[in-house]
């Protein structure tokens, strides 16, 4: 399994950021690997599914999430499942006194011929995690 987090601070105040990031059809405009989300069932709230259509490694792929956590104003949880792969992505959000605190946590648990495989997506999932946190920032800082 890989797990690797990454934390960003703003000045937009955590209420701000928290509203932004449980809508997760915003990481659309935050995360470079992300073509399309879609939220494809629910209204938002925990049970809701989004599909997400992402380039990773590569290659185009699609894997629909679900929110499973969502407390407001700090967490928020997804998971996604398909045969290759069961993806966990939590943030949790943090008021602090120069504004917000935002932890990007992934879980990536591949399957069959990909988890031989894992030591090389292990940079893809840290390329990713990267240039999201690098996504994210910007576009917390310009929503404050």
């Amino acid at each position: 399994m890989i797990s690797l987090q990454r934390t960003v601070q703003t000045a937009t105040p955590a209420r701000a950021v928290f509203e932004y990031l449980a809508d997760f059809t915003t990481a659309q405009h935050w995360d470079p690997s992300a073509i399309r989300v879609t939220r494809i069932a629910g209204d938002g709230q925990v049970g809701s599914e989004y599909e997400v259509v992402s380039k990773f490694a590569g290659a185009q792929t699609e894997l629909v999430y679900r929110l499973t956590d969502l407390e407001s104003p700090t967490l928020i949880r997804l998971r996604g499942e398909k045969k290759a792969v069961t993806a966990v992505d939590t943030i949790t959000v943090t008021s602090t006194p120069a504004g917000t605190e935002v932890t990007y946590a992934v879980e990536f648990d591949f399957h069959g011929f990909f988890r031989v495989l894992e030591p090389l997506l292990t940079i893809a999932v840290r390329r990713l995690l990267r240039e999201g946190a690098e996504g994210l920032r910007t576009a917390l800082n310009e929503l404050g």
